[in-house]
């Protein structure tokens, strides 16, 4: 089958997806795409990078029609850099469903034609805008682009999107980094306030967020992790990734499993990313004052919360869209990554990437993502 016919098929896969945290992050960052690629295109177009009449150009997926596969071409470099903005050589770009959404022509927010997808980048620093002082020349860094342009081999990022990363983390694990674990990290501390001991659910734990959150519940914070996910071999890998349990929910019932692995009480905090029926499962499979985090609907079904249940047993029901963090409290969202990179460094955690591919394999990767076989994070690499 072509991959034009995969993404047409994938449409309606990817547009449930499209609810899931990896996704709702770039939301905002998506909504100011279209001026500043725009900008981006135009002056890359007529004011490529040149010295002494030679042209630069890089390698990049671009995408002239939606609903097409991508094309590796030679594009022009940006000649410029504006204030705050950082030249990066990428080597790795985490693949999400909002770039396979962008590319379908099914994402809320359409770039105009060409444009280069990729958000969630890691590379190193080329060069830097005067008063950028965060990074410099050299610096391994990884970030999330309000720019856009990261399935590219060159690309430029704003400092304030960007963080520096150990020479102990590889750039494939520091792609699977930001989106991932700055979400987890935040639904279990800021949100959830989970404690030592206690009794964390998760569900699509063999997902992106799901893995992270297994990781950081586990290995950082010291509580019990029951992780829901579909199929044997992600069941296998929830419990390998550090969960005393795994929920087969094709063949188990989430509720009374959960109570089953709990003697009765329930879990303690429950991060959904699935809703629909999942998340009904999860409302009675909650303790005493237990706490669920609801950070996306990859079911593509969003639940009614019953008050009632809410009532009775002194449930909170939190919502965390992470990527908001970025407009209303910029400090937070950063602080987020920078834990979890510091827990790298310690040892404690360790991002899964479960494929990566060249650039020139772009379209076999959304091919991979869109059926759904996917786990942790699929990561594009740039550097031949």
């Amino acid at each position: 089958m072509s991959t034009t016919m995969l993404l047409k098929r994938g449409v309606f896969v990817a547009m449930a997806a499209f609810r899931c945290p990896p996704e709702v992050l770039l939301r905002s960052a998506a909504r100011s795409q279209i001026i500043c690629r725009a900008s981006m295109q135009t002056s890359s177009a007529v004011g490529h990078h040149e010295v002494a009449g030679v042209q630069h150009t890089h390698r990049a997926a671009v995408c002239n029609e939606l609903g097409k596969p991508l094309t590796i071409s030679e594009v022009p470099s940006a000649e410029q850099l504006d204030d705050g903005q950082v030249r990066l050589a990428v080597h790795t770009c985490g693949v999400n469903f909002a770039d396979i959404l962008t590319v379908a022509g099914q994402y809320q927010v359409k770039p105009p034609l060409p444009f280069i997808p990729g958000n969630e980048v890691a590379g190193e620093v080329l060069e830097v805008a005067d008063g950028v002082s965060s990074v410099k020349k050299g610096d391994r860094v990884v970030g999330c682009l309000a720019l856009g342009s990261g399935f590219s081999e060159q690309c430029l990022a704003y400092e304030d999107d960007l963080y520096r990363i150990p020479n102990s983390m590889s750039y494939e694990e520091a792609a699977a980094m930001p989106v991932s674990y700055g979400t987890a990290w935040m639904g279990l501390t800021r949100r959830a306030n989970t404690q030592p001991g206690e009794t964390v659910l998760v569900t699509a734990a063999a997902g992106g967020v799901g893995l992270a959150t297994v990781d950081l519940a586990s290995h950082v914070l010291g509580a019990k992790v029951i992780g829901a996910a579909g199929g044997p071999e992600k069941c296998k890998l929830v419990t390998d990734k550090g969960a005393m349990a795994a929920i087969d929910y094709k063949v188990e019932s989430v509720r009374d499993k959960t109570k089953e692995l709990t003697k009765g009480r329930g879990a303690n905090v429950i991060m959904d990313a699935v809703g629909g029926d999942i998340f009904k499962d999860c409302l009675r499979c909650i303790s005493w004052e237990g706490r669920i985090v609801i950070i996306g609907f990859t079911s593509g079904e969003i639940p009614k919360i019953p008050a009632n249940i809410l009532l009775v047993k002194n449930i909170s029901a939190l919502g965390l869209f992470w990527g908001n963090y970025r407009m209303h409290d910029p400090p937070r969202i950063r602080q987020s990554v920078e834990d979890c990179i510091g827990f790298f460094e310690e040892g404690k955690i360790k991002p899964h990437v479960c494929a990566t591919f060249p650039l020139e394999k772009v379209n076999e990767a959304f091919k991979l993502m869109m059926s759904r076989k996917s786990t942790g994070k699929v990561v594009i690499t740039m550097r031949k």
